[in-house]
């Protein structure tokens, strides 16, 4: 009996739910203006919204670093290194 795709799917999504997060942790930079990080983070996450993007800047500024999204390892390694394209410093964590 074949399973149908609305099971194989919902098996899919549970699965997903199951690995590990990691979060991308964007470190102070005090090399680029802040219009240049939150335009980073604009292009590279783009399920941010600007007001996140600023929030997540101001906290780097000001506390040394940031989350700034939590998702698979992959998909982590992924934004960090677009972030890095852009000169900024950022890190990979387990969540």
């Amino acid at each position: 009996m074949a399973i149908q795709q609305p099971q194989i799917d919902t098996i899919i999504e549970e699965r997903l739910r199951m690995l590990p997060r990691y979060v991308v942790m964007l470190h102070n930079d005090e090399f680029h203006d802040m219009d240049h990080v939150v335009r980073a983070l604009l292009q590279t996450i783009q399920s941010l919204s600007v007001d996140e993007a600023i929030r997540i800047m101001l906290t780097a500024h000001q506390q040394g670093q940031a989350p700034v999204i939590t998702c698979l390892r992959e998909t982590a390694e992924f934004y960090c290194a677009g972030l890095e394209r852009y000169g900024l410093d950022c890190t990979v964590e387990p969540a």
